[in-house]
């Protein structure tokens, strides 16, 4: 077989793809140049910083620095699963996590399907918006609000009062605090994850709607059928993101919110870590305490994302 000019065809392929990749980026060498902002962010306080991993493998010394440590190896890892400290925040984020998982994801899910049947605008975006200004609030704020409210002289007990119930201390008794930061979380996020799934809604093919309505197809039905089903892949993203954060279970939250009575169901591993690496300076320790965490959390993401590929037919990549 013969070509013309003796230039073979996957030569002309390439040929036109790199002469296709050179006009786009004349055409979008903006939006690249853009793009290096966040590269940098990324590489400086992401990639590099991954360095420091290394000094969880050493009794790390910070007038020796990296290079001048003792290397332990395994060391401050068998200290941590030897250490029954570690399995009680361990225990703890596990179950302040699964509660966020189990108790405020499908929250903003049927909040989003409610405000979507919501046919005055007006009153639909009105609603959207004071549902999603909490989450541009710090938690320094949100705490300082919700002490104020829930304290012994707060609002919430000058009701149970009216009615002759005795007066609760939220945030100093260990029965109620999980709850407490439940249902501030939920506050604070839960209108920025609807305006997501609003988003989500607002995707979804108005002709189905209209094909469902011929067919007889109620409200109920279409949300069952048409706005749910359109809108997995966006839970699924979500639901595989929330999983790789499991271990983490709001550290700001926990740190300005808890205090040393409510340390048995309140502190975190990040919490933990924090005191042990800044408070105790055993900066091999906690760096380890971390590692460990990242690993979990990594081994989450990609089997929920599996999980999700393989009964969803949904994934990230």
């Amino acid at each position: 077989m013969t070509y013309s000019n003796n230039v073979k065809p996957t030569t002309k392929i390439i040929n036109s793809k790199r002469i296709a990749f050179k006009n786009y980026w004349k055409l979008n060498k903006e939006l690249y140049f853009w793009m290096i902002p966040g590269l940098m962010f990324l590489i400086i306080f992401k990639y590099i910083p991954m360095f420091g991993i290394v000094i969880s493998f050493q009794d790390y010394n910070i007038f020796k620095g990296v290079s001048g440590s003792e290397w332990v190896g395994l060391a401050n890892f068998t200290k941590l699963f030897n250490s029954p400290d570690f399995y009680k925040v361990f225990t703890n984020t596990l179950i302040i996590s699964f509660m966020k998982i189990f108790l405020l994801f499908p929250l903003p899910i049927i909040v989003a399907l409610v405000l979507n049947e919501i046919k005055n605008m007006i009153f639909k975006r009105t609603v959207q918006t004071i549902i999603y200004m909490p989450h541009f609030l710090s938690w320094v704020i949100v705490s300082g609000l919700f002490v104020t409210i829930l304290s012994s002289g707060g609002m919430v007990n000058k009701v149970l009062e009216m009615f002759g119930l005795e007066p609760i201390s939220f945030m100093m008794n260990s029965k109620y605090f999980r709850g407490v930061l439940i249902f501030t979380d939920g506050w604070k996020e839960f209108g920025w994850n609807t305006i997501i799934y609003l988003a989500a809604i607002a995707s979804v093919d108005p002709m189905l709607y209209e094909a469902a309505k011929i067919d007889g197809a109620g409200r109920i039905k279409q949300i069952i059928h048409i706005t749910i089903p359109s809108i997995t892949g966006t839970i699924a993203l979500l639901f595989i993101l929330k999983l790789g954060h499991v271990l983490e279970a709001g550290f700001t939250q926990v740190l300005v919110m808890y205090n040393p009575v409510v340390y048995d169901v309140a502190d975190i591993i990040d919490t933990y870590v924090y005191r042990m690496g800044i408070s105790k300076m055993e900066y091999s320790f906690s760096t380890a305490v971390g590692l460990f965490k990242s690993v979990v959390g990594f081994i989450l993401v990609i089997s929920g994302n599996m999980l999700s590929k393989k009964f969803l037919n949904k994934s990230i990549w």
